[in-house]
């Protein structure tokens, strides 16, 4: 078996937004077949952060040294363009 993979959920403060996308992420995966480890944190802690996680879901920027691979997660605040967001984690997580 592979080993599970981390995501880190980042927003502005690393509370609500992300907790947000995390469970709407949680609950598809989960119809996908798939499950992961979840992290949370603000924009501006994930450049400290991005060396122990596999990607990271963001709904505002991320430093650009961060090199990791970062997903654009305004899909869930907007509800435009979610699905093809979820093919992307998905995409990620089979990797």
């Amino acid at each position: 078996m592979s080993r599970q993979k981390t995501i880190l959920f980042a927003c502005g403060t690393g509370i609500a937004t992300s907790t947000a996308v995390n469970v709407a992420v949680t609950e598809e995966m989960k119809k996908r077949g798939l499950t992961f480890n979840a992290q949370q944190a603000k924009a501006t802690e994930v450049p400290g952060l991005a060396d122990n996680v596999d990607f990271i879901v963001a709904t505002t920027p991320i430093s650009a040294s961060v090199t990791k691979p970062v997903i654009k997660g305004l899909a869930f605040l907007t509800g435009i363009g979610k699905d093809k967001v979820l093919d992307e984690i998905e995409a990620q997580l089979r990797k």
